[in-house]
C-alpha cells in the first residue's frame, strides 16, 4: 500500500495520480469526450443517393470537425480579406452555422466547422458570393462567382505534387540517386 503523505507535501506527480484516481470512477458523458474518442454516428444508408457522392461525404462528416479553404478573388490585401471573410462569417452565424475563421494569406482563409455535415450548404453559400474565387472542400476545388474565366473549371481536383512526378521520372531514366549536388538544373 502507498505511504500516507501530508497533502501539503504532494508534488505534481502525486497530484496527477490523485486526479487519475478520481477520474477513473467518474462517468464521462459522451458529449464531453474528445472527438477522436467519441463513437461514430450511425449512418442511415437509406438516405444515401447513389447518384450523388457528396451525400455519402455529408453523412460521414456529420458531427466531426471539418475545414474548408476559401480564396478571395482579385488582389486583396490581408485586411481586405479579413473584412470580406468576416462578412461571410457573420452571415453564416446569422443563419445559425457555427463557423470559425482563420486568415492564412493575403487572399486565403480557413473556415472551420464544428459539424462537417453542414459543409456543403456553407460551400454553396460561399461560391455564390461575388468575391469568392474558389472553395476547397475535401480535396475538391469548387469555383466561385468571383473566379476568373481561366480558373472556372468545374469541380477540379488538386493536381498531384510535382515531386511525385519527378521521382517517377528519375526511376524510369535509371539515374542513380545520391545526396550530392549536381550542375544540372531540374525543373520543379
Amino acid at each position: 500500500p502507498p505511504k500516507k503523505k501530508d497533502i501539503r507535501d504532494y508534488n505534481d506527480a502525486d497530484m496527477a495520480r490523485l486526479l487519475e484516481q478520481w477520474e477513473k470512477d467518474d462517468d464521462i458523458e459522451e458529449g464531453d469526450l474528445p472527438e477522436h474518442k467519441r463513437p461514430p454516428a450511425p449512418i442511415d444508408f437509406s438516405k444515401i443517393d447513389p447518384g450523388k457522392p457528396e451525400s455519402i461525404l455529408k453523412l460521414t462528416k456529420k458531427g466531426k470537425t471539418l475545414m474548408m479553404f476559401v480564396t478571395v478573388s482579385g488582389n486583396p490585401t490581408e485586411k481586405e480579406t479579413e473584412e470580406i471573410t468576416s462578412l461571410w462569417q457573420g452571415s453564416l452565424f446569422n443563419a445559425n452555422y457555427d463557423v470559425q475563421r482563420f486568415i492564412v494569406g493575403s487572399n486565403r482563409a480557413i473556415f472551420m466547422l464544428r459539424d462537417g455535415g453542414y459543409a456543403w450548404e456553407i460551400k454553396d453559400f460561399l461560391i455564390n458570393q461575388e468575391r469568392c474565387a474558389d472553395v476547397t472542400l475535401e480535396g475538391q476545388v469548387y469555383p466561385g462567382k468571383g473566379a476568373d474565366g481561366n480558373e472556372k473549371v468545374k469541380n477540379k481536383t488538386k493536381p498531384e505534387k510535382a515531386k511525385k512526378k519527378k521521382d517517377t521520372e528519375k526511376k524510369s531514366n535509371g539515374v542513380k540517386e545520391d545526396n550530392r549536388a549536381t550542375n544540372q538544373r531540374e525543373e520543379l
